[in-house]
């Protein structure tokens, strides 16, 4: 029932001119920082804890720069439910397509892996299909709680030609992809928070002991993808330029957990440029490494 109405209502909204969706950013700013509070507790925590050599005073700069931000992605996503593909893709540029295309073409690689982060506006990265339309391009999503906006994400990511593969289900569909013929690349957002039983191990990310998703690597290794970094700036407002950055043509051959390392220094440098565009009101660091272990050994005892 409440997916129709806000379907109409958003897709109103998106008519409006860029101009004016960022006039309603910047007055959804205030009520948002300073009378609802959203998160404040948790941005701060986190600000605090991943940049203890920053004063508070440059802290509180990166936290309002976020708050600002994160308005501006409502309004940037809002105007994905009538955008043009002429103007997706003056919003959202792909450095470097034809380099890598030649190079996946080289080595003869049928799968090629893509790892992201909550950074800038993710939801953009799914437009990728519109500059390699030869390749199947996809992206796991995790899926929402609530049924409305579970269905309205996925419509606004799978408007542009690409497969959205629920979380549960990635590798069975990616053996199931093994047998077309076209090539086929896959985005990992792989900076949230697993679950107890999906943590197999720890690395040091903005100061914290950090648990990051494996499958990337792990399905990688098994399908011989080649491993590619999407690093994404924002020039200006609306506008995001991603570039792909090698990270490893032939996963099988490095230790175990190596490029999910390599994918954390990546990240962190990334958000060390621009702070603010990190997706700082994500409990990312609710489960720690200290508890971890006790439910490990705890098991191990038993």
């Amino acid at each position: 029932m409440l997916y129709y109405p806000l379907y109409a209502l958003l897709y109103l909204l998106s008519l409006l001119p860029w101009r004016v969706l960022y006039a309603m950013s910047d007055l959804l700013f205030y009520p948002l920082y300073h009378w609802l509070r959203y998160r404040r507790g948790v941005v701060e925590r986190n600000l605090r804890e991943s940049f203890p050599e920053k004063t508070d005073e440059q802290r509180r700069t990166i936290e309002r720069q976020f708050y600002h931000f994160l308005c501006d992605y409502a309004v940037e996503v809002i105007k994905l439910f009538s955008i043009s593909k002429r103007n997706m893709m003056r919003h959202m540029e792909f450095m470097g397509v034809d380099k890598l295309r030649a190079e996946l073409d080289r080595e003869g690689k049928k799968f090629c892996f893509l790892y992201l982060g909550h950074y800038c506006n993710w939801e953009y990265v799914a437009s990728l299909q519109y500059w390699l339309p030869a390749v199947h391009c996809g992206q796991i999503y995790h899926k929402l709680y609530n049924r409305a906006f579970n269905r309205l994400f996925l419509r606004i990511r799978g408007q542009f030609g690409g497969e959205n593969i629920p979380m549960k289900e990635t590798f069975h569909r990616i053996l199931q992809l093994r047998r077309q013929e076209r090539p086929v690349m896959i985005g990992f957002i792989s900076d949230q928070a697993p679950g107890w039983e999906s943590m197999h191990q720890w690395t040091t990310f903005l100061h914290h002991d950090t648990s990051f998703f494996i499958g990337t690597e792990r399905i990688g290794k098994l399908v011989d993808a080649a491993i590619y970094y999407v690093d994404i700036e924002r020039p200006r407002r609306g506008y995001y330029r991603a570039t792909f950055r090698l990270m490893s043509m032939h996963p099988a051959s490095l230790p175990d957990y190596q490029l999910t390392d390599a994918y954390a220094r990546c990240l962190e440098e990334q958000i060390r440029r621009h702070p603010a565009y990190w997706l700082w009101s994500h409990k990312r660091w609710k489960r720690t490494k200290e508890e971890w272990l006790r439910r490990r050994d705890g098991k191990a005892v038993e």
